[in-house]
């Protein structure tokens, strides 16, 4: 028993000790976790915790902590396409509603792409991910001047890897604080 329970708490730490932290770090210093139904470890989680191990209850209201644990920072994509699925427009339907709670608030949102194809072809397709989510948000009323998009295409991977669960984790526009 003592080793089974060793044996979990080691798979735990290594884990979360393999777990990148995005260059783009929000301003309170949380940027890298999700809740978008998939937490870090490719885990289906909505209960609050984010792969940090915070609680809803830590988030400061406003904050880019507040939008990743209550609303949802991040929307995924099918395999070269940029169009928003119905769960992708319930993400970000939540997302224009915080944003109307906190009207001073501005937003980027940056489009990624898994590691397969060329730099130019992913950073294209990050960007259309990027608008597809912006016009949809200004479709929701949000003014266009708080939301901004930049594409990254395939240079910051959220999981590295060459296999379908890491392609689907990277195919994603990812809504930051500004």
């Amino acid at each position: 028993m003592r080793t089974k329970i060793l044996s979990l708490v080691a798979a735990v730490l290594l884990v979360a000790a393999c777990e990148s932290t995005p260059e783009t770090a929000a301003t309170d210093g949380t940027a890298g976790s999700t809740t978008s139904g998939v937490d870090s470890a490719g885990l289906g989680s909505r209960s609050g915790v984010s792969s940090q191990g915070l609680g809803a209850g830590d988030a400061v209201p406003g904050s880019q902590r507040d939008l990743e644990v209550n609303v949802g920072d991040r929307v995924f994509f099918d395999t070269d396409r940029s169009d928003l699925n119905g769960e992708a427009r319930e993400t970000v339907a939540r997302q224009a509603e915080w944003l109307r709670r906190y009207p001073n608030t501005r937003i980027v949102i940056e489009g990624h792409a898994d590691e397969r194809g060329t730099r130019e072809y992913n950073l294209a397709l990050g960007e259309r991910r990027a608008v597809a989510v912006r016009n949809y948000m200004v479709a929701l009323g949000i003014p266009a001047a708080r939301v901004s998009t930049s594409s990254y295409g395939k240079e910051r991977p959220a999981v590295v890897g060459s296999n379908e669960a890491a392609y689907a984790q990277n195919r994603r526009a990812v809504t930051v604080v500004n």
